[in-house]
């Protein structure tokens, strides 16, 4: 039996053991953006709030693992991150911490970038751990790095949703294209299994908004072939700074603020029928990181039968 096909069988008895069969699936939206800087964590936490208006059970998994801008934006310290479920034994209510309006965030620590080193007895246990998130939260929100590393990329293959935050800055224009054309040369990325969406930041106008969207789109469509559905823009507004160095989100501290009112209507596009378009039925979320720790095994066993071969 290949590592491949024990991997699905971990994966397999996993799912059985933490009863996601009989359980609703979340919904897992993913985060990014081609560059720093642009807003992409205020546009998951204010989402996560605005979902939670709605009445949602929200979750938000901080896999910036170099920064903790989660934590920082809400004004909270976690006790513990996913690192700590796997290798310290902790449950997984155990490494959520809650923040303003019941919204729970995760830490990602270390705990992710090693996975695909583990044991079947550790994959077990994550996976099972990570599907009772099934059951505690509607809507999942990873927030990733910015950027073009090798982790930002095998969560986003993972996802079936993809928010993309984007500025009117050239760079982050151009980083977002970069970013795209990334994923979309990955070899595990499959278009028809993932919708991608798109937000304009700091514009001055509603019109400005869509014609950063446009700008990117069309060179989007011309050269990668994917489509884009634009969700709407955030307004520059200094109620929405002056939130942000507060540690408050802008949806809490101003709710009619520009912006906030802004973050309404995304939450509304995501959550409204008009979402419907293109979209993926549900994964849950062990089958999110099932993708991730599969993908990363079967590369590594790719990169060994190639160092195997060029030593023979």
């Amino acid at each position: 039996m290949d590592q491949a096909t024990q991997l699905r069988n971990i994966i397999k008895c996993a799912s059985l053991e933490a009863g996601r069969a009989s359980r609703p699936l979340a919904r897992v939206i993913t985060v990014t953006s081609g560059k720093g800087g642009v807003g992409k964590s205020n546009v998951a936490i204010n989402l996560a709030i605005q979902f939670r208006k709605m009445g949602q059970r929200v979750i938000i998994l901080d896999a910036d693992f170099g920064l903790a801008n989660i934590e920082v934006m809400f004004g909270a310290v976690p006790k513990h991150n996913l690192g700590d479920l796997i290798y310290q034994d902790k449950k997984i209510k155990e490494v959520i911490t809650w923040g303003p309006m019941g919204v729970g965030f995760i830490s990602g620590g270390s705990g992710i970038s090693g996975m695909y080193n583990l044991s079947r007895d550790y994959l077990v246990k994550i996976i099972v751990n990570l599907a009772e998130l099934d059951a505690i939260a509607d809507t999942i929100i990873v927030d990733t790095a910015a950027g073009i590393s090798d982790a930002v990329l095998e969560f986003l293959v993972a996802s079936g949703e993809i928010i993309l935050v984007t500025t009117p800055e050239p760079t982050s224009i151009t980083d977002s294209y970069s970013l795209l054309k990334a994923l979309n040369a990955h070899p595990r990325f499959s278009p028809d299994e993932t919708v991608i969406k798109t937000v304009s930041n700091r514009v001055e106008t509603e019109e400005e908004g869509e014609q950063l969207y446009h700008k990117l789109s069309t060179v989007v469509s011309r050269y990668l072939k994917l489509p884009m559905i634009y969700l709407g823009y955030i307004p520059q507004d200094e109620l929405l700074v002056k939130a942000i160095m507060q540690q408050s989100p802008i949806s809490i501290t101003n709710p009619n603020a520009r912006s906030a009112k802004a973050f309404e209507h995304i939450a509304a596009e995501l959550t409204g029928p008009s979402s419907s378009i293109r979209e993926v039925k549900p994964r849950g979320m062990a089958a999110f990181f099932s993708h991730i720790v599969k993908g990363r095994k079967l590369d590594s066993d790719a990169q060994t039968q190639k160092d195997n071969s060029a030593v023979s």
